[in-house]
């Protein structure tokens, strides 16, 4: 059976974890624009909430999203297992959680400043904006600087 949803409980955004989310979006779809939740996760949120993966984000309740809020931050007080959380084993308190929007930004400074201040081999280069991953740097990545040889007359 069709479900309408009158025009005024429908939101075109929302407001969710300092994120704008689309109102006319899949709920799934719609949570993986907050950062540090992708397609996965917000499909396991959705079940542990008792959600209709059907409706749109704009059809839910004030109520409703706190719930998903709630899971999305909480998530091993509702049994989602470690292996599927984003920040595993922490460095400095050990724990196992789940970084969403403002703190993913922020975990990444700090790791990148650790490694720079412990002076291995990444926070180096790091430090001098060179490539990190072992990609070659002869040709390649030279915006900046001076490239090839002039010729004397």
């Amino acid at each position: 059976s069709l479900v309408v949803t009158p025009k005024d409980q429908f939101q075109d955004m929302i407001r969710v974890l300092n994120t704008n989310v689309e109102g006319n979006v899949n709920i799934m779809y719609a949570l993986t624009s907050i950062k540090g939740v992708g397609r996965r996760y917000a499909n396991i949120v959705c079940k542990k909430a008792d959600i209709d993966l059907t409706k749109r984000a704009g059809e839910f309740s004030g109520e409703e999203l706190e719930r998903i809020v709630e899971i999305i931050q909480n998530p091993l007080q509702y049994k989602i297992p470690q292996w599927f959380l984003n920040r595993q084993k922490d460095h400095t308190t050990g724990k196992y959680s789940q970084l969403v929007a403002n703190g993913v930004d922020n975990s990444l400074r700090e790791d990148i400043e650790r490694l720079k201040k412990i002076r291995v081999h990444r926070g180096v280069r790091h430090s001098r904006d060179l490539r990190v991953r072992g990609q070659h740097t002869k040709t390649t990545g030279r915006t900046g600087k001076t490239v090839g040889v002039t010729k004397k007359k």
